[in-house]
């Protein structure tokens, strides 16, 4: 299970940001956004995401898919792993979700959903950014920085999808060497 927050702090570049999560289920959340309380569903929002790993898939790429969301689950950008498609090394699920919800003045309070836990290159976009929370579909094949995005206080739930695992676990299955190369492993 993951830890149920209530009330953080966060300092960046001087100033406080409090975050409260007031009540904490795997499926839905209610955020306290200024006076406002607001519910948003995590499955949901980790449904966008499948959608878009599955869109890589049948692509011919490897079944990654993350969204951005404000606090309130409004989407603000959709993507998924585009490695093989684009030949782009650095087009992972996360960097073109990221992308694609153009600039934002903060991110402190956005969520990020993604299928899979992220990847060392990703976790710095996450901890670069102070993007607030991340929703992880699974870390059972692959688990990434998650730890250390713990550690440095960014929320981190893993959801523990049975979607998400079967998934990625076929395509490793299938695509060994594929799966290797995405994770910067080299092949033997």
């Amino acid at each position: 299970m993951f830890p149920i927050p209530t009330t953080r702090s966060r300092w960046l570049r001087n100033v406080q940001y409090d975050v409260t999560v007031t009540q904490v289920d795997t499926t839905n959340v209610t955020h306290q956004k200024g006076t406002e309380m607001v519910q948003v569903d995590y499955r949901s929002m980790l449904e966008i995401a499948i959608e878009e790993a599955r869109l890589g898939l049948a692509e011919g790429g490897i079944p990654i898919g993350a969204a951005l969301f404000d606090q309130s689950g409004q989407l603000l950008g959709r993507g998924h792993n585009r490695r093989v498609q684009d030949g782009d090394p650095s087009s992972h699920g996360e960097t073109d979700a990221f992308r694609r919800a153009g600039r934002q003045t903060g991110y402190l309070d956005k969520i990020l959903v993604t299928t899979l836990a992220p990847c060392w290159y990703c976790s710095g976009l996450i901890r670069q950014f102070n993007i607030g929370t991340i929703i992880v579909g699974e870390s059972v094949n692959f688990d990434g920085g998650v730890d250390w995005l713990r550690s440095i206080g960014i929320e981190v739930i893993d959801l523990n999808s049975s979607e998400c695992i079967g998934l990625l676990r076929n395509f490793i299955s299938s695509h060994p060497d594929l799966w290797n190369e995405d994770i910067g492993v080299a092949s033997s």
